[in-house]
């Protein structure tokens, strides 16, 4: 057989002798008409006109509401928009629960929106977790930014507050979306890599972009690996307004606050996760509804007064900019309880659709440009996804209230309508439905009437121009380990590029006016040459450290809903795993029982024990601690078991408690390793139950961190 390989472009077709060969030739050449090079070309509409302007969308005035008449917005994200069909072309990969959110009391001096009026209103909603990149066969631990997402079913209509577990996006300018995505997705010449940002498109793109280093620094965070969906905070991203009866309108930034505290995973456990459970997040947030562990969330908002809004060293429009919690402290709205998970996921979570543009009388816009660009592209893409501008009739999505607009027919239908008129104003049907005038009681919906007076133009305030001093806020506001994760984020991501002006360019013209010594560090570990100095002027801001920024200061006061793994082998002390179990109950934390294999354990007085899983069922990567009770003849089966000690070799090197009781002392010598604040030992279980829950209190023992390293993955 011979092993030539066939011609396989037109310069070999051209010179094969077969009488095909003028046929095959055509052919070519009629393809070649449909191919694209862009090198040399100006960048043009799809109708051909040539764009003076790919940054941003036309406004009136620099800071002023977006246009619809901007049809080079809007022809670039219609089509970005209808790009997958029907997968959701970011944010494809997620999972969702039911839930009811309460207002701790009447905030009517805030905003007339009944839901957060009524204290004693249960509003139900609907909350869908997601990634970004990834399609949605993807990891739920990779590297990534996570959407999170709230449908409010109100009596006045429904409210989406759409945002993210990021308080800052990567752009200014909606315009900008399209082409962040595209850089941010699998390369398009291989589709590599699934559910990640290592890779040149990404890199070129940002680096490219300085009002992306903000956002992009807290992706290289630990904010980016988050312990689970129950422990992430959320942001509405934007600035909002929100307007009371009297018209009194302030602006507004949307927070959430997960109770279980905001901690996140270790960047070998992510990776090792996303093998071991790929629906490690959708799992856990599954269980422990099903249990009884109901994840809650705290609303709050920063409230700006009007006559505040230029008061800052920032745009508070600017969508790459947070305002400091020491600068406006967070005001507490109600809280949020997720009870209930869906039952049936395609139905809920699939076609759930949310839309920025969906909000209720007391809640308004503002002109910050990337908001102004979603208020359209997320409807545009609802319509191409689910078939149609009746979304809003699926179950998942239909409002608790009678929506009649005159609005009939179209695809997938679901409302019979009675009634001959299908217009506004009639006589034939009396006249319904009518408009409800703004000052009636529960009256209609009525925008802030803003003034505006300004010229049509293509251009960034330059309020916007800032784009490293939150960037830099944020790197010298995290903990000592905080700070060492990104720079090793960066060195892994950096080092996945290929082309090594992308990686000295993002060192060299990003890094180096965030912080001379993280890009030092990182050039390092890339074999680039040190920089020495920043390319721009750093600007004396009003902040330079924010300790609501770290994790390390948000923790909770408790172990509610942690899990330990306990192992035990034939022979193992049958007194000290009750004792354990007890003591974990009574916090609210819970156990299971790992053995060898699935099969029961026998204790040292006899007793069948039934296990919850083999080690290798329930791998230490998805538990936050572990106990192994004394015990010879067990303590001895596990020293010779290679399962058991890579089990607690990695929790070790992930930087988990362990508590090794009694006979379990032994454990120490055959692993070679010390004892420390999260690795304790000791004869009483009752004595080891205060320093084990400490240190598991304080999610990971971080003083650990260096010694860890040298353990072998």
């Amino acid at each position: 057989m011979s092993t030539k390989k066939p011609a396989t472009d037109k310069s070999q077709l051209a010179g094969t002798d077969t009488p095909d060969r003028a046929n095959t030739n055509a052919k070519l050449d009629s393809l070649e008409k449909f191919r694209s090079d862009a090198t040399g070309q100006a960048l043009r509409t799809n109708q051909g006109v040539k764009i003076a302007d790919n940054q941003n969308t036309l406004k009136a005035g620099p800071r002023g509401p977006s246009l619809l008449e901007d049809f080079i917005m809007r022809e670039k994200i219609t089509h970005f928009d209808h790009e997958r069909i029907p997968e959701r072309i970011v944010h494809a990969r997620g999972t969702g629960a039911h839930g009811f959110f309460q207002s701790y009391e009447n905030h009517s001096a805030l905003t007339k929106a009944g839901f957060l009026r009524d204290p004693g209103k249960k509003t139900p909603v609907f909350v869908r977790f997601s990634t970004v990149q990834g399609p949605r066969g993807s990891g739920d631990t990779v590297r990534d930014v996570r959407g999170f997402a709230v449908k409010f079913f109100t009596d006045e209509g429904n409210f989406d507050l759409v945002g993210n577990n990021m308080p800052v996006f990567f752009i200014q300018d909606a315009i900008k979306f399209p082409d962040f995505v595209h850089a941010v997705k699998p390369e398009p010449h291989n589709e590599i890599p699934t559910g990640g940002s290592a890779h040149d498109t990404f890199w070129d793109f940002v680096s490219l972009v300085p009002e992306s280093a903000h956002m992009v620094i807290w992706a290289m965070s630990d904010r980016a690996i988050p312990k689970s969906l129950r422990s992430m905070q959320g942001f509405g991203v934007h600035t909002f307004r929100l307007i009371n009866a009297e018209g009194k309108s302030r602006f507004v930034k949307f927070h959430w606050r997960p109770t279980a505290g905001t901690c996140s995973l270790v960047w070998d456990e992510a990776q090792k996760l996303a093998g071991k459970d790929t629906d490690y997040h959708r799992r856990d947030l599954w269980e422990a509804i099903e249990t009884g562990d109901y994840p809650e969330w705290e609303l709050g908002v920063q409230v700006i007064e009007e006559e505040n809004e230029h008061d800052f060293d920032f745009d508070i429009l600017d969508p790459t900019k947070l305002i400091p919690e020491e600068i406006v402290p967070i005001t507490p709205l109600g809280k949020m309880t997720l009870n209930r998970n869906p039952d049936n996921f395609f139905a809920e979570t699939e076609q759930v659709a949310f839309c920025p543009g969906h909000i209720v009388p007391g809640i308004d816009f503002s002109n910050d440009p990337l908001l102004q660009g979603r208020l359209f592209s997320y409807t545009d893409t609802q319509i191409s996804r689910l078939g149609g501008p009746n979304f809003h009739e699926l179950p998942i999505n239909r409002p608790v209230v009678p929506f009649p607009n005159g609005q009939r027919d179209a695809q997938h239908r679901t409302v019979i309508d009675k009634g001959r008129a299908s217009y506004e104003p009639n006589s034939i049907d009396g006249g319904w439905p009518k408009e409800t005038p703004p000052a009636a009681q529960d009256g209609g919906f009525e925008s802030y009437a803003e003034r505006i007076d300004a010229n049509k133009i293509r251009q960034r305030s330059e309020s916007f121009s800032d784009h490293f001093s939150q960037a830099r806020l944020f790197f010298k506001s995290m903990s000592k380990h905080e700070q060492e994760h990104i720079i090793s984020a960066y060195s892994f991501e950096l080092g996945k590029v290929e082309r090594e002006h992308i990686r000295a360019r993002e060192v060299n013209e990003i890094l180096t006016n965030i912080d001379l010594e993280l890009a030092r560090r990182v050039a390092t570990n890339l074999g680039l040459p040190a920089p020495t100095q920043g390319t721009v002027e750093v600007r004396k801001t009003s902040l330079d450290h924010s300790p609501a920024l770290s994790q390390a200061n948000l923790l909770p006061e408790n172990i509610k809903t942690r899990k330990v793994a306990i192992l035990a082998a034939n022979g193992v002390d049958g007194a000290a795993i009750e004792a354990m179990k007890k003591a974990l109950a009574a916090e609210g934390a819970h156990a299971k029982l790992l053995g060898p294999t699935s099969a029961p354990v026998k204790t040292a007085d006899g007793k069948s024990l039934a296990v919850d899983a083999s080690m290798e069922g329930m791998p230490s990567v998805v538990f936050d601690a572990a106990f192994v009770p004394g015990g010879a003849a067990s303590v001895k089966a596990l020293s010779g078991d290679g399962v058991a000690l890579h089990y607690l070799l990695e929790a070790y090197k992930h930087l988990k408690a362990i508590a090794l009781h009694g006979e379990a002392k032994q454990l120490l010598d055959v692993l070679k390793l010390e004892a420390d604040a999260g690795l304790i030992e000791g004869a009483d279980v009752k004595a080891l139950t205060k320093p084990f829950f400490a240190a598991i209190g304080q999610h990971r023992v971080w003083d650990r961190e260096a010694k860890a390293k040298a353990i072998p993955a």
